[in-house]
């Protein structure tokens, strides 16, 4: 009998993560975070007239992130906006909450996660509102989310000012949005030209 060799498909399926690397995602500080839908899916409601109008999924989605800062005495939900398939929400870090004994390591690492850090945080926001609106649909199992998330570690006053600004205007710039479905079709119409 021939013996196979092992074939080393570890490096195959790891994606390359887009967090900074050896950042402290659980220190104080505020985070400007943006989670798009599976597939673009237009699932949480629709714009009408520059205001988003939340339906049944988008008020699951409403309610959880709200519910985010409320379990967790050291966060602050900030500005933030649901949009058709994406939110995008200021998250803030008051206080760390734990003690020096606890806290190495801070450096979130696949399959240990970080208590109170922005991706535990996320990983769980996601986990709660799949389940839920997968139960309301009766589509068990199905992706919500897509994989990963957008942050952006705010810097200052101005850097805050401006995504709250940002937040508050996409309902009014929806048609212009990268993420709306219809400007998608268009740019895959121009590139087929």
């Amino acid at each position: 009998m021939i013996k196979k060799d092992k074939i080393d498909n570890s490096k195959e399926h790891h994606r390359r993560s887009i967090r900074l690397k050896e950042f402290d995602y659980s220190q104080n500080g505020g985070y400007f975070i943006t989670i798009c839908t599976n597939g673009g899916e237009c699932l949480f409601g629709n714009i009408v007239i520059g205001e988003m109008q939340l339906n049944k999924y988008g008020i699951i989605i409403r309610k959880e992130w709200l519910k985010t800062g409320e379990m967790r005495s050291n966060l602050l939900i900030d500005e933030f906006i649901i949009m058709p398939n994406h939110l995008h929400g200021i998250i803030m870090i008051m206080d760390n909450c734990r003690g020096t004994l606890q806290r190495a390591p801070t450096v979130e690492q696949f399959g240990k996660p970080v208590s109170n850090s922005i991706p535990t945080i996320i990983r769980l926001f996601k986990a709660s509102t799949t389940k839920q609106i997968n139960q309301v649909r009766h589509t068990l199992g199905t992706s919500i989310w897509q994989r990963n998330y957008y942050e952006h570690v705010i810097k200052n006053e101005d850097d805050l000012k401006q995504i709250r600004e940002y937040i508050v205007n996409n309902p009014l710039k929806w048609e212009l949005d990268s993420e709306n479905p219809e400007n998608i079709k268009k740019d895959l119409k121009s590139n087929v030209k």
